[in-house]
């Protein structure tokens, strides 16, 4: 694709998403974090169901370290892989009271370092809550970016590498929200809106699909 095509593309998704921002409801750096985690595998509906009444009660990693892994499970058992995530919310709540006073540390090796934090969800801390110029990719920003052709890649960290590479810095900060929300709502995976989709002229996408 060229470079002319991807500026099309992204000028195209900024004025069709005029609010591009995680739909996980959160309020601090902590509690995206612990949203980001929960959200493996789950909806961001699902998620923020759970850490409504969850962050009511405990909502910094001294408090969630004071409900403990049990009572921190009964918040969030309708999640999947809850039992998991709880164990390592306790152990990554640990670690920030231990070594950060209970903030969240703004580096991405810090933040890998934690555990059930990834490269996805400490690009996405990094993106939503401290406004870091990162991408991060997750199954719909993978299947967008290869599907249009905008970043094709045979693993997350090729896309994620290619993203960075070809995405002017003036665009980086709402790229991952403007693919995200393409991929979720537009350019989904069984069957893509490609009728409705505003790039559609754009993608390279050969099985383009239309409404009968």
């Amino acid at each position: 694709m060229k470079q002319s095509t991807r500026i099309q593309i992204l000028e195209r998704l900024k004025d069709h998403i005029k609010d591009p921002t995680t739909e996980l409801v959160y309020q601090t750096p902590f509690e995206l974090l612990i949203a980001v985690v929960l959200s493996a595998q789950a909806t961001d509906v699902s998620v923020n169901k759970a850490t409504k009444p969850l962050f009511a009660v405990a909502n910094t990693a001294e408090q969630i370290l004071a409900l403990g892994v049990n009572k921190l499970k009964d918040y969030i058992r309708t999640i999947g892989l809850y039992n998991s995530k709880a164990e390592n919310i306790i152990k990554t709540c640990q670690i920030l009271v231990d070594k950060y006073q209970g903030e969240v540390p703004e580096n991405f090796d810090s933040l890998i370092a934690l555990p059930g934090v990834g490269r996805k969800t400490a690009n996405v801390v990094l993106n939503t809550a401290f406004g870091w110029p990162t991408i991060a990719v997750d199954t719909h920003i993978f299947r967008v970016s290869n599907r249009t052709g905008f970043a094709p890649g045979k693993t997350v960290e090729a896309v994620e590498e290619k993203l960075l590479k070809v995405v002017p810095k003036e665009y980086k900060i709402n790229c991952h929200h403007w693919l995200i929300l393409h991929g979720r709502y537009t350019c989904i995976a069984r069957k893509p809106r490609c009728g409705s989709c505003v790039i559609e002229d754009l993608c390279e996408f050969k099985e383009k699909v239309y409404p009968e």
